[in-house]
């Protein structure tokens, strides 16, 4: 084997074992790894409309600009009927979540991401209640602290059935009783949420009752990918 050839073997093994999982066979990414073709962020959620969101080492990067100010990043696409994989690393003291089926201004059905609150992993409502909100009790037996997790998120049916896993172990595995869109809303986007701050002073740089997000602090999302399921299926 020529040295040419060789030097290009080993990288592209240095390259596999670097890159990180990847997502399950089936799916079709939806983050291409090198900008954010296909994404755009909210200009009219609460949360904030000018967040800064790069891309870093081939991860989605998130964070306030300015500080106290978050933001959504969105897919351009709705989705109804799908299955997604997204591997994600979030520091402490920050704030966010993986939205699904939202609108323009983040009204979402929600996969928290706060490890601060210990609630990382729960189902909740972003800007509307959800009949069936649950926790993820099991995740604590697989979460890698300060590294990547990996989150596989199925959701399907006018009266969504959602179902959580977390590095391969399933978390919960709830339907809902009623469509919690004030609207009936049975597609929407795929969104990545930084929380606005409140809590927190600069000039005094006092941390006390911080739940939201520090200066500074990130959420990083790779290898995302969908895979697209039946639009008639309720389970």
């Amino acid at each position: 084997m020529q040295l040419k050839s060789i030097t290009l073997f080993l990288f592209s093994v240095l390259l596999s074992l670097t890159a990180g999982a990847q997502a399950p066979a089936g799916f079709r990414p939806i983050f291409n790894g090198q900008n954010l073709e296909g994404w755009h962020i909210s200009r009219t959620t609460h949360q904030g409309t000018t967040p800064d969101v790069r891309v870093e080492d081939g991860a989605i990067v998130l964070r306030q600009q300015p500080y106290g100010q978050g933001g959504v990043l969105l897919s351009d696409k709705k989705y109804k009927n799908f299955e997604l994989y997204v591997e994600a690393k979030i520091d402490t003291f920050s704030n966010g979540g993986i939205f699904l089926r939202s609108s323009e201004s983040g009204i979402a059905y929600q996969i928290e991401l706060d490890e601060t609150a210990g609630s990382t992993g729960s189902l909740l409502g972003e800007r509307m209640p959800v009949s069936n909100s649950v926790k993820a009790t099991e995740r604590e037996r697989v979460w890698k602290a300060n590294d990547w997790n990996a989150f596989r998120i199925r959701m399907v049916g006018e009266e969504p059935h959602l179902t959580l896993w977390i590095n391969g172990v399933q978390m919960w595995d709830v339907t809902q009783p009623k469509n919690d869109f004030v609207a009936g809303a049975t597609e929407g986007m795929i969104g990545f949420q930084s929380h606005w701050t409140a809590l927190f002073s600069p000039a005094a740089f006092d941390w006390n009752g911080l739940e939201s997000w520090a200066p500074g602090a990130t959420h990083r999302f790779r290898n995302i990918a969908i895979k697209e399921l039946d639009k008639e299926l309720t389970e």
